[in-house]
Formats: structure tokens, C-alpha cells, sequence
């Protein structure tokens, strides 16, 4: 089964992502479709041996949509790559060349309003006794300018609202553009006939001289400045993926036989030497081979400092090399590289549904043929009651007002966006501050988290060794000591030793040349130093030298996880130096904050007791669970769920993924392993702990915005079909024009997206 993600083209409101589901759910060899309207996206999972885009496209085309098939050369990528990458190119090209066609039709409109409304209020204000009645000549010219004006508003501008009614009477498939188009297609027809016929019709119906020319003419336009101001806000929703994608490099410097040349970024292949210059992008994943650098990778990670890389240290595409030189090889490359996995995980989630889009979905799916069996109800309401109490003449001019104002007012545009445009800003800010999530379900799920379960090592500590302190007995300085300890360490290659010699480095502190060195298995190290002959390694060195040494004083240090190695002559133990697993600088922080929160945090670690307790202390954790697997991780988490829980999952490693997997949002660093990072839900970038505290905000931050959002979109809907309907006529004298039905709804759907652009301001 083949999934892709699709741009679909001709969609307008969130029943035609309704329409869509329903209809390729129909074709033959298509497993499942989710179409997204606030992004505009279809994601299809298809047997390609039965079926293929092309032909999926073909069953909905009739019906005014298009999926949109992006090609290799589109992406400026490599046919394989694009394979892999298809789906995630969001060009703004097609976008803004409908923007401006929708630019050019409000800029047309606008003037034909403004006379609509000058003419309606001017017959308001005369109905009122503020105005003199309107001059002859003007009344003579109106009357004959205004069908023009509809004429042009309704064949030209409203066109796609016409497509619309005509594919519903075509098809039976209704969506926005339905309403519309009848609503105004029937104002227009009426005035059209009283127009035609006055003087006969006059005759017949003396009262019926009202003609909606008008109601058509600003309709129309009030809908299209709203879908063009919506459309607008809509380009902003996806900023995100638009700076990610412009992160990456265009070329790239690679060492061909000994010499420099610049190719395109889809020609680098694995293993390729590519060389970065001061201030250049990085353009792929590699292991730098050659010099050393700071490298910053704000636009990736979101952390403001540059980070130092030397040989060794692995470099990802999108970053900006800040000072020196170097050379790195290719491992990653097109759809593999960090950079693509982002841009593919933000689009994805992006485009994936929350639990709660699911009820607004539901509506707006069945929301259109309601609000027109209510719009003919109303019409005929007004006919066969009202026609008793105001005759049939003013009966039907009030009717026909009621039948247009609801079809206008109860369009579910608004409906549509409430979910999908605030989980696309939010994806996209959480993408900003190096927060990627996997899917809008997650980020739903989030906000309601009261517990979570973090592993130690590489979650709350650095994962690996560094020197936290020594203890000096020699009578050297302690540069010197570190300088010859971290020379003899030099050759060796236990992780202890690259944290010993990592410390000398970060201190500058000079190595010197190690003499008849040898390792002594089980035990430490021997070597001559500016010939004195020196030992290293665990305290049995001291005792099979004989030396006096008390090993109770390390008791305390070892109870806290701390590995002392002394440094030894045949004389004296010189120093002690302790390597530990170090607390992440805002390890404590973070949990502090979640507390803050009101959520409990559980420290579940392999490690044993005294090293979990000493650290769970440091950091402030609420319990602690030592020395177990990873089936006791996955069982520590079912027993928090059975109690009622919503638990999150932070970990790094391979044995952290069975209670990824299982936890309701599972959390994985960065820095941990792919199958790690492929369970969780939620991936934070440069391993950053405190990160969570700022998802949890987000996912608060963006609940609270699509709460909003729907109860805006309700709101507008019941407050206004039974205004437009009339049902408050009789008691209040109220009955909503058209005209501010068409207001109402354009204003709905903005005001839903500008709320939902305002998560794009919150500080986490």
C-alpha cells in the first residue's frame, strides 16, 4: 500500500473536503483518504499495482478539484530523491497567482459595491424620512445601471459560485460555493423577472417592486474579499514550511580528483568530500574529517548558540557554518538529510486531523443540504403563513430575503478552518523552536498529559561520561595534573579517558608526549611522562602498588554514580578525579516547570538505585523506579494508564521505544536513536529536556485556540440562520439582509484564521 500526500486544487470550503472523501473512497485500489481543507491537502494510501495519482484525479475533476502531482524538477531534486519526497513541496507560485486573480476581481467589485450600497442605504434612509426622495434621473439610472452591474458581478466574478449550483444540480453534490450561487443566482432571477415585467406584474401584484440587483452586486463581493483575505491569511499558516524548505542549500563545494567544484545539491552522493567555507550553509548530513568550526544551528535545533564541531562531530543541512573551514563526508543525502525529515514530519502533521476536528468535520460534511432544506423551509414559511398577514407580493420579497440570507450565512467556511488552520501554526511554531510533531492527534493529545515518565541517561543527563571534579595531592598545579593524566587517558579509547581529555581540551591545557605506554586490562593504564612513570585507572591500581589509600572515602562519591580514577606514582597517589554522567543544565528547570504545570514526573532508569535516587534528588523528581528493562518500562506505563493517568514518554534510546510506543504521547530527543525517534509522537531537537515544558505550552497555547475557533464558527451559524430565517420577525421586527449575511460569513472566516495566526506571537 502507497501513501502520499497530495495539494488539491478548486477546494473553497471544508464540505468540499467532505465531497472529495466520500468520492474517492468510491475508487477501486484506494485504501483510505484524508483531506484537509485548511491546508488544502489530500493524504491517499493506494494500491499503485490497481490505480495511480492520475487516475485518482480524474474522479474528481468533474466536480472542480484537481490533485496536484509535483514533479522532480519542480523540487530541484533528484528523481529517487523526489520518489521518497512527494508530497511535501508547498511552492507558492500557483498560490499567489490565484491570490492575485482573486486581487483583481475585489479590486473590480469593490466600486460596484460601494454604488449597491450608496443606492440601498439612500431607499433606507428615504423608507426613514432623513433623505428627500432620490431625483428621477438618478432613480431612472440606477435602475437600469444595477442589472448591468449584477450581470457582470454574477457571470464574471461569481463565477466559480455558478460552477458550483451548476455541479450540484449536475452531480447532487453541494458545497459553499452551492449556496452561494443559488442564493444569489435566485436574487438575481427574481429581479430580473419584476425588472422585465414590472408593468404587467404590477397589474397582477401591486406591491411586488423591490428587486435585490443589489443583494447579488454586494454578496458576491463581500464573499470574494473574504475568500481573497482568507486565502492570504492561509499563505501565512504555512510559513513554516516555506522557511524550512529555503534553508537548504542550492550547491554545494565537493572535492572531485583533488579538485573544488560546485555542483547542484541533488548531484551530492553518499561519500562525497564537501567543503564548507565561513558563512556557508551546510547542504547535507556528514561526520566532519577535516578542521573545526562553530556551527550554527539555531535554524534547526533552536538554540541561539553556535555549537563547536571538530573531527568526528556529525553536522546536519540547513545549519550555518559561523567561522572556520572544514571538510565533512557525505552520510545523508536528498530525502535522508535531518532537514528533509523535518520538512516531511511538519507537513505531515500539519496535515493530519485532531480527534477534535472530528465533530466540525462531521457537520460540515452534512451542514450544506440542512441549511438548504432550511433555506427552501423558510422561503415557504414565509409564503404560506406570511402571505395570511402581509400578502403574497410582500410575503414573497421577505421570503425570498430569508431563503438568500441563509444560504449566505450558513456557509461552513469558518467551520472548516476552526481545527486545521490552528494546528497548522502550531505545528509550524513547535517546528521554529525545534519541537516536531508527528501529528495533530498528539498535539491534541498533549494538553491533557498529568504524568510524565522520563528515562535518565541521555533524557536528564548527557549520556555520556564527563569530569566533574578532582581532588589534588601531589603539590603540582592542577593544569599540571590534568596535563599529564589527560596525556596518559590520550591513548586510551574508554569513553572515561575521552571525558578526561575532552576537559584538558576545553581548559587548554597542553598534552604532552607519553612514553613506553601500556594498557593493563581490567585495571588501568601505565606510561612514562617526562620520564616519571605514572599509573591510571580504578582504585585497585593503588592497591596492587601497595599504597596507602582509604577507598571509604569514595563511598559518598559512588553512592551519587560518580567513577573516580586516580592518577599514581610508585610513591603516592598523586589525585583522584571523579567522571559521572552529568545533569543537563536545564534538567531541573524543566521539571520544575512541570511541576508548575500541575504534572507529576517519574524517573524510570536501568541504572541502580543509589545513582537513580542521587540524581532524582539533584533534578527534583517526584518517584523513582531503578534497574529495570525495558518490559518494566513498558508495564510502569500501562500501570499509570490503568489508574486513569494521560502519561507521556521521554526517552532516547532503543529500550525507551516498547514504552514510547505505548505511553499516550511518547517523547524521544534527538540525540537518542531512529527507532527512538520513529516511535515517539514528538521528537525535541538537540536533546533539549526544557523543550517539553514549551510542546506542553504549545499544545495548551493551540487547544485553547481551536476551542475558540469553534465556538466563533457555532456561534455565527446559530445565532444567524434563524435571524436570516426570520424567526425573530414577528416578535422583534428583525430580518437579516443578504447583504450582512454575506458580511457575517466572510468576517467568520477571517477572524477564525487571524486567530489562529495569533499562535504564531505566544512565547512558549
Amino acid at each position: 500500500m502507497h501513501t502520499e500526500v497530495y495539494k488539491v486544487k478548486g477546494m473553497h470550503c471544508a464540505s468540499c473536503s467532505a465531497i472529495i472523501e466520500k468520492t474517492l473512497k468510491k475508487v477501486s485500489g484506494v485504501a483510505s483518504v484524508e483531506v484537509n481543507y485548511g491546508t488544502e491537502k489530500a493524504k491517499l494510501s493506494f494500491d499503485s499495482s490497481k490505480t495511480n495519482p492520475e487516475i485518482i484525479s480524474k474522479h474528481i475533476e468533474h466536480l472542480g478539484y484537481t490533485l496536484v502531482i509535483p514533479t522532480a524538477e519542480e523540487m530541484s531534486m533528484s528523481p529517487a530523491g523526489h520518489s521518497k519526497y512527494s508530497g511535501v513541496n508547498q511552492s507558492k507560485k500557483e498560490k499567489l497567482a490565484e491570490l492575485e486573480e482573486m486581487r483583481i476581481k475585489v479590486i473590480s467589485s469593490i466600486p460596484l459595491a460601494v454604488i449597491s450600497i450608496f443606492v440601498m442605504a439612500w431607499d433606507i434612509f428615504d423608507q426613514m424620512k432623513i433623505v428627500s426622495v432620490m431625483p428621477l434621473v438618478w432613480k431612472e439610472l440606477f435602475h437600469h445601471l444595477l442589472p448591468l452591474l449584477a450581470t457582470y458581478m454574477l457571470f464574471v466574478v461569481g463565477k466559480p459560485y455558478l460552477q458550483g449550483f451548476y455541479r450540484f444540480l449536475r452531480y447532487g453534490k453541494a458545497n459553499m460555493d452551492t449556496l452561494i450561487g443559488l442564493g444569489t443566482s435566485v436574487a438575481y432571477l427574481y429581479s430580473f423577472i419584476v425588472s422585465a415585467f414590472e408593468e404587467t406584474l404590477l397589474q397582477s401584484f401591486p406591491n411586488v417592486s423591490n428587486t435585490y440587483f443589489d443583494v447579488t452586486i454586494i454578496v458576491i463581493t463581500f464573499i470574494t474579499l473574504g475568500k481573497y483575505l482568507e486565502t492570504k491569511s492561509k499563505l501565512k499558516t504555512g510559513d513554516a514550511i516555506e522557511k524550512l524548505l529555503n534553508l537548504q542549500a542550492k550547491t554545494a563545494l565537493v572535492v572531485r580528483d583533488g579538485k573544488e567544484i560546485e555542483i547542484p545539491i541533488n548531484e551530492v552522493a553518499h561519500g562525497d568530500l564537501i567543503v564548507v567555507k565561513p558563512a556557508g550553509k551546510i547542504p547535507v548530513d556528514g561526520v566532519i574529517t577535516e578542521g573545526s568550526s562553530y556551527v550554527d544551528e539555531a535554524s534547526v535545533t533552536g538554540e541561539p548558540m553556535p555549537v563547536s564541531k571538530k573531527i568526528g562531530d556529525t553536522v546536519v543541512s540547513g545549519t550555518i557554518n559561523t567561522s572556520g573551514s572544514f571538510v565533512f563526508k557525505a552520510t545523508k543525502v536528498g530525502s535522508e538529510t535531518l532537514l528533509a525529515n523535518i520538512v516531511r514530519m511538519v507537513e505531515e502533521a500539519q496535515g493530519s486531523r485532531a480527534p477534535i476536528q472530528a465533530l466540525a468535520d462531521k457537520i460540515s460534511g452534512i451542514f450544506v443540504p440542512i441549511v438548504l432544506v432550511l433555506a427552501f423551509v423558510a422561503l415557504g414559511a414565509w409564503l404560506i403563513v406570511g402571505s395570511g398577514y402581509l400578502g403574497f407580493s410582500q410575503a414573497l420579497s421577505y421570503g425570498l430575503v430569508s431563503f438568500v440570507g441563509i444560504l449566505v450565512i450558513a456557509c461552513p467556511c469558518a467551520l472548516g478552518l476552526a481545527t486545521p488552520t490552528a494546528i497548522v501554526v502550531g505545528v509550524g511554531k513547535g517546528a521554529r523552536e525545534g519541537i516536531l510533531i508527528k501529528d495533530a492527534a498528539t498535539l491534541e493529545k498533549l494538553h491533557k498529559v498529568n504524568v510524565v515518565v522520563v528515562d535518565k541517561t541521555g533524557t536528564l543527563t548527557r549520556g555520556k561520561p564527563e569530569f566533574v571534579s578532582i581532588q589534588n595531592m601531589s603539590g603540582k598545579s592542577e593544569n599540571e595534573i590534568i596535563s599529564i593524566i589527560a596525556s596518559l587517558e590520550n591513548k586510551s579509547e574508554h569513553p572515561i579517558a575521552h571525558a578526561i581529555v575532552s576537559c584538558a581540551k576545553e581548559k587548554n591545557i597542553n598534552l604532552v608526549d607519553v612514553e613506553k605506554f601500556e594498557a593493563i586490562k581490567g585495571k588501568g593504564i601505565r606510561g612514562f611522562v617526562l620520564g616519571v612513570e605514572y599509573w591510571v585507572g580504578s582504585p585497585k591500581v593503588a592497591h596492587d602498588l601497595k599504597l596507602p589509600f582509604d577507598i571509604s572515602v569514595l563511598e559518598k562519591e559512588t553512592k551519587e554514580g560518580k567513577t573516580p580514577v586516580i592518577l599514581a606514582t610508585k610513591e603516592k597517589v598523586l589525585c583522584i578525579v571523579m567522571v559521572a554522567d552529568a545533569i543537563k543544565p536545564k534538567a531541573v528547570e524543566a521539571v520544575t516547570s512541570l511541576h508548575q504545570l500541575g504534572i507529576k514526573v517519574v524517573m524510570l532508569t536501568g541504572d541502580d538505585e543509589n545513582t537513580a535516587k542521587y540524581i532524582a534528588k539533584q533534578v527534583g523528581i517526584d518517584e523513582v523506579v531503578s534497574r529495570v528493562m525495558p518490559e518494566d518500562k513498558l508495564n510502569k506505563i500501562k500501570e499509570l494508564q490503568a489508574k486513569g493517568l494521560i502519561v507521556a514518554m521521554a526517552g532516547d534510546g532503543v529500550n525507551d521505544a516498547p514504552a514510547l510506543a505505548q505511553a499516550d504521547v511518547g517523547i524521544a530527543m534527538a540525540t537518542g536513536t531512529d527507532v527512538a525517534i520513529e516511535t515517539a509522537g514528538i521528537t525535541l531537537l538537540h536533546g533539549d529536556i526544557s523543550k517539553l515544558v514549551k510542546a506542553i505550552h504549545l499544545s495548551r497555547f493551540t487547544m485553547r485556540g481551536i476551542k475558540q475557533n469553534l465556538f466563533w464558527a457555532f456561534f455565527y451559524n446559530i445565532i444567524g440562520i434563524p435571524l436570516a430565517g426570520g424567526l425573530f420577525y414577528h416578535i422583534f421586527g428583525w430580518l437579516l439582509s443578504p447583504v450582512f449575511a454575506g458580511f457575517a460569513m466572510a468576517f467568520s472566516s477571517v477572524s477564525v484564521v487571524g486567530n489562529s495566526l495569533r499562535l504564531r506571537s505566544v512565547k512558549l
